[in-house]
């Protein structure tokens, strides 16, 4: 089930893999994201300390993580 949009802050982002860490007060332990989730056209990365807002799957097993992001776009 996808949650509502939430903020977050972007902990860690490593662009060889194209993936990274969202901390949140809604996914305690972090959330997983790939660059391909980013909603900004042409954008593949984001900066470590970032504020983004995301939507997120809960329950699943990625690498080590279980909050997904489904959709990340810069905070407003």
């Amino acid at each position: 089930m996808v949650q509502d949009l939430v903020d977050g802050v972007v902990r860690e982002y490593d662009d060889r893999e194209g993936t990274g860490v969202i901390d949140s007060l809604d996914t305690p332990g972090g959330c997983w994201f790939h660059y391909s989730m980013i909603a900004v056209p042409g954008r593949k990365t984001w900066s470590v300390g970032q504020r983004v807002r995301f939507t997120f799957e809960r329950d699943v097993e990625q690498d080590g993580f279980v909050f997904r992001a489904v959709k990340v776009g810069p905070s407003i």
